[in-house]
């Protein structure tokens, strides 16, 4: 029998991190003009759903949308991207079946201080994953769009740059050193919540964790994080500690 699957937690704001991956990790994107075209059935989505684009990296065999909630819910906007897309790629590259894994991921952007870190995260994913030096240099991720290099006007820009004096100010919050962490498909371990107990225990006493200055607990949180290789939803309950405090950690 198989087992219902997890409400998706609904946007206090209507923005979602949403990730698309292809299936058994195949490439989505083969050729050049597929970037351009999977853009197209994002500018389509928008004209009938009334979404905002925040901000998209499009990497090999995955991408990043950050987008705001328009006249549908975000799930039937998601599926017109992506239904759109498949056939194309079918068609054009003589394939069949599904090209991406069969449930998009998702997650919801609740406060100003969480949007800023995933639009971060989104346009630096081609920085961390060694593809290239700086993200200027990426040609398939609204970085460019906000810095006007791109002719494309799909990008909402309103929405970000409203927390930025100005252009060289979002330059140079996206040039910082972090540890944003967000929404991604790395393999995770899997524990038991007891076995994830031991683990956190050889590392720090987890009934002091709350009573450690913040800056301390953050150290703490992210050596957690990088020695177990927990989820963050795990981390969130066992730790008894708030999601996007272990996030930004």
């Amino acid at each position: 029998m198989k087992m219902p699957r997890n409400a998706r937690e609904k946007s206090q704001t209507g923005i979602y991190h949403v990730m698309m991956r292809g299936i058994d990790k195949r490439n989505i994107f083969i050729a050049e003009d597929d970037y351009d075209k999977f853009l197209h059935y994002i500018e389509r989505a928008k004209g009938k759903s009334d979404i905002s684009l925040v901000a998209y990296c499009f990497m090999t065999n995955h991408v990043h949308l950050l987008i705001k909630e328009g006249k549908e819910e975000i799930g039937n906007t998601i599926r017109r991207i992506s239904v759109g897309y498949a056939q194309y790629h079918n068609r054009k590259h003589g394939r069949t079946g599904h090209l991406f894994q069969n449930r998009y991921q998702s997650e919801a952007v609740n406060d100003d201080n969480y949007l800023l870190v995933v639009l971060r995260y989104i346009h630096q994913n081609p920085v961390k994953a060694g593809i290239i030096k700086t993200i200027c240099d990426y040609k398939w991720s609204s970085y460019a769009d906000y810095l006007n290099l791109h002719r494309s006007t799909i990008v909402d820009r309103d929405i970000a740059m409203g927390y930025f004096i100005d252009t060289d100010e979002f330059i140079k919050f996206h040039s910082q050193q972090n540890t944003d962490y967000c929404l991604d498909y790395e393999e995770r371990k899997r524990y038991t919540d007891d076995e994830l107990k031991e683990c956190i225990k050889s590392i720090v006493e987890m009934e002091n964790l709350h009573l450690i200055e913040n800056q301390t607990r953050d150290i703490i949180l992210k050596r957690i994080k990088q020695e177990t290789g927990a989820s963050i939803r795990q981390l969130e309950r066992v730790l008894g500690i708030g999601r996007s405090i272990i996030q930004k950690a």
